[in-house]
């Protein structure tokens, strides 16, 4: 992933930093070490002239190479007072100090070294111009080899810790079952990899003619694009376009859009802003993080194929038995996106909420062997007529029952319970209260709604009101209260699916 890489800036010259109260000191130093380079990096002179000075300049600075440092200042110890806070209270071993002193009897050189962390200790009568340039190479090679041994340390410890980062990821994102919870799995953790705040992961749309921002769709978004009202301006259209035509994954000033077609010809792309900042090790993150990925998305779009196409089959099923049987249109497919609201509003778990949402159509999928004498009688039906229509439920039951397949499993309970009632009159069974499995008091509940809010050819639509009268009236007898409760507290959201799906 080099194009994620920024252009090597020039390095920054060495820091370096006199402390002496005499400023004749820091003259003289400047223009003898005027001259010096190491390795391409000139000297940068930082100037203190007492010793609380240099404890501000090295707490302003922390990439200092090197410190000339007298000893006698504001007081006869002020240098190594200075060389013992930086060592034990800031915990700097990496800074070089060359002691200086023009009073070597007040600071004799064997206890100094012995007693404290310094790297080398010179009278200033004998730092001439010679010796000043020999110490200074010597001091900041020993900090540039200390540095370069440190950075590799770190390095090791943040791709150790990256790659248990990368794990976790994957670990959490490889749960995912869907799609979406997927897409929006793999995007929050991208982004805490990358320490990056605003994202979107998009899927480029099959047709060809389609143009502009309608060929993309959004499978997960982050950061304040969330609450835009337009997601896409012209500027990343453009650039998402280039990134689709030349099939290459590439970097826009700070924008990066990654590009990653998978095997079902279907391509997604990764939309990260504000990736200039982006380390190599975090770069080299994202390369094993998505090789990893792309094989789950691959996984994941074709589970996602497959439950689509068997939800399709079980819709298309259901509109057949409520064809045969008369019964509206498009009723199946309200009743299944009014249970799924239901439920998630309930607080089911989505997943479970999805199997309900795909199993519900086919609730009256026992009506197939039902005599078209009995279902298709237009008057009322006596009683040898009605055993037979209640008959139903268990032929829905016999027929998806054994499947081991979760949607199939939940189709057969929701085909054998759905005519239970809350008080335990229903039929097949006789179950009440909670002895009904959740699905089917949340199906019968949808069932009631769309039965009384639609037209049928024996009754006209409802008003709401009178809908919603119906049904509390109906809570606890026919109706679990607590799933009624929940319908009429939502009930503009069960509005807008029945017109989102008009017979």
């Amino acid at each position: 992933m080099q194009f994620l890489q920024a252009e090597e800036p020039s390095l920054p010259p060495w820091k370096v930093l006199v402390v002496d109260d005499e400023p004749d000191v820091h003259t003289v130093t400047r223009l003898t070490l005027s001259r010096f380079r190491l390795d391409g990096r000139s000297l940068q002179f930082l100037n203190a002239y007492s010793g609380a000075e240099a404890r501000k300049m090295l707490s302003e600075h922390q990439d200092i190479a090197l410190i000339f440092l007298d000893v006698v200042m504001e007081t006869e110890t002020a240098g190594l007072e200075v060389v013992r806070w930086l060592r034990g209270e800031v915990g700097n071993t990496f800074t070089r100090i060359v002691l200086r002193t023009g009073q070597p009897g007040q600071a004799p050189e064997e206890s100094v070294i012995v007693e404290y962390d310094i790297n080398d200790y010179k009278e200033k009568t004998e730092l001439d111009r010679k010796k000043l340039f020999t110490t200074t190479f010597a001091a900041l090679r020993a900090y540039r080899d200390i540095m370069e041994v440190e950075q590799a340390h770190r390095f090791q410890l943040s791709y150790r810790e990256g790659l248990e980062r990368v794990i976790d990821a994957s670990a959490h994102i490889f749960r995912q079952r869907n799609l979406h919870d997927f897409a929006q799995g793999l995007l929050q953790q991208v982004v805490a990899l990358l320490q990056l705040e605003h994202s979107m992961l998009l899927r480029v749309r099959g047709a060809s003619g389609i143009q502009g921002a309608d060929r993309y769709e959004i499978l997960a978004r982050l950061g304040d694009e969330e609450q835009a009202t337009e997601a896409f301006d012209t500027v990343l259209l453009e650039q998402l376009d280039a990134t689709c035509i030349n099939k290459i994954s590439h970097l826009y000033g700070d924008t990066f859009i990654g590009y990653f077609p998978n095997r079902s010809g279907k391509t997604s792309l990764l939309v990260l802003q504000g990736v200039h900042d982006v380390s190599e090790i975090d770069a080299k993150l994202l390369e094993v993080f998505s090789s990893g990925v792309a094989i789950a998305f691959d996984n994941i779009l074709l589970n996602q194929e497959i439950s689509d196409t068997q939800g399709e089959l079980i819709m298309r099923l259901g509109d057949v038995v409520e064809s045969r049987s008369h019964e509206a249109g498009n009723h199946v497919r309200r009743m299944s996106e009014i249970s799924y609201m239901i439920a998630l509003q309930s607080g089911m778990d989505p997943e479970e909420a999805m199997i309900l949402r795909q199993a519900a159509p086919m609730h009256d999928i026992g009506k197939i062997a039902t005599p078209d004498a009995v279902l298709l009688k237009p008057g009322k039906l006596d009683a040898d007529e009605w055993e037979i229509m209640k008959q139903h439920p268990e032929v829905g039951m016999s027929i998806l029952a054994g499947s081991q397949r979760p949607i199939l499993k939940a189709s057969a309970i929701i085909a054998h319970q759905h005519h239970e009632r809350y008080d335990g009159h229903g039929y097949p069974q006789g179950l009440a209260g909670e002895d009904i499995h959740p699905f089917a008091r949340i199906v019968a509940v949808a069932d009631v709604f769309d039965a009384l809010i639609q037209k049928r050819v024996y009754k006209p639509a409802w008003p709401v009101d009178q809908v919603l009268q119906h049904m509390q009236l109906s809570a606890g007898a026919h109706l679990d209260p607590y799933y009624v409760n929940i319908l009429i507290e939502n009930v503009e959201k069960a509005l807008e699916i029945n017109s989102r799906y008009p017979d």
